[in-house]
């Protein structure tokens, strides 16, 4: 018999790509994922058991979400035809390489999310770097730059971004999209929080693709919902790639729910919008660290101290916060916004660290 060897048949541009592996400890305070921290509430819950058709879990989802894109095209103002669903905005990334980035380069503003790097090489396209300002705004100079020379395909912008939780201008985005024929994508995953959309500017740019998600104001991490907005064109070459049945039913019941009840989910928003401004005044008094301004739902500081010293010693207390720490963010830490309860723990953890 022949002998099996999977590393010797798996692509070798990807032996160096580690796989996403989060820390998962029980018992533990989670403040590391910018989720929601509220639980999903409970009538909306049971609303969408009751809308649940009985043929919903034996038979296949709608392929294409017509229901929940309607929804969708209601709640943002966008053309149903311009609107794409993913199974989380990671699907929707790794499909917007697979579609127009293999063999070409990816620009990436960095420090930035790291699965536009990820899901970039995944699809077999180039990534490159272009570091922010010392301020993390964008190097708008460096990046049209950089947009001109070889094969740019795609150009992510997170905005406000994470993890440094600002936003890029309009009068930037717009720049940059008359300067590049490439497509650019703005993550917005974090705009019902704060900042604004750059939603208005697709009516002038053709080139121009907003991504946003249902994980982070609307509670629906679990379920995977992603979706992205852009031209018919550009919908039309990525549905070529999308897996045929990629949301399930359940999900696309759920994100439909959200959007029927947004009332609701606008207060729980503005709620944690509250708690982010008490916990980012109340880390703002200690002399220990040095806060980012903020307009998402999560907190980023340095401190004089190793991130890793900090990091462990807030997990041996009781919490798990993001170490963030990188070229570029040196020392610095990433924390979601939790209940009241959380958010007291942590500051009194993180006062016992480094005070």
């Amino acid at each position: 018999m022949m002998a099996f060897n999977a590393s010797s048949l798996a692509r070798q541009d990807l032996k160096n790509l580690k796989p996403y592996e989060p820390v998962v400890l029980p018992g533990i305070i989670r403040m590391d994922a910018n989720e929601s921290p509220f639980d999903f509430p409970k009538e909306i819950n049971d609303y969408i058991y009751r809308n649940m058709h009985p043929q919903s879990f034996n038979r296949y989802p709608d392929p294409m979400a017509q229901d929940l894109r309607a929804a969708l095209a209601n709640y943002t103002g966008a053309p149903v035809e311009c609107i794409l669903v993913g199974n989380g905005s990671d699907e929707i990334i790794l499909n917007l390489a697979l579609t127009f980035a293999t063999g070409g380069n990816v620009l990436i503003p960095t420090p930035t999310f790291s699965m536009y790097e990820v899901h970039s090489l995944v699809a077999g396209a180039h990534a490159k770097f272009i570091p922010r300002n010392n301020d993390f705004s964008l190097n708008l100079d460096q990046m049209i730059s950089e947009g001109k020379i070889g094969d740019t395909r795609l150009i992510f912008v997170c905005s406000p971004n994470n993890p440094t939780a600002n936003e890029a201008t309009w009068g930037e985005l717009e720049n940059l999209l008359q300067n590049t024929s490439a497509l650019v994508i703005v993550d917005e995953a974090y705009v019902e929080f704060g900042g604004q959309s750059c939603l208005p500017l697709m009516d002038k740019y053709t080139n121009l693709a907003v991504m946003r998600s249902f994980s982070k104001s609307f509670g629906l991490a679990g379920l995977r919902v992603g979706y992205l907005i852009a031209h018919p064109t550009v919908i039309d070459q990525m549905s070529r790639v999308k897996q045929p049945f990629n949301i399930n039913s359940f999900s696309q019941k759920a994100a439909l729910a959200v959007l029927e009840h947004l009332t609701l989910f606008k207060k729980l928003i503005a709620d944690m919008m509250y708690k982010r401004d008490h916990l980012w005044k109340q880390m703002n008094n200690m002399k220990e660290i040095e806060v980012l301004e903020t307009i998402t739902n999560f907190i980023t500081f340095k401190t004089a101290l190793s991130a890793d010293e900090i990091h462990q010693q807030l997990i041996k207390q009781g919490v798990l916060i993001r170490n963030i720490s990188g070229p570029g963010l040196e020392n610095y830490l990433r924390v979601s916004v939790g209940t009241d309860d959380e958010n007291k723990t942590f500051l009194e953890s993180l006062l016992n660290v480094v005070g």
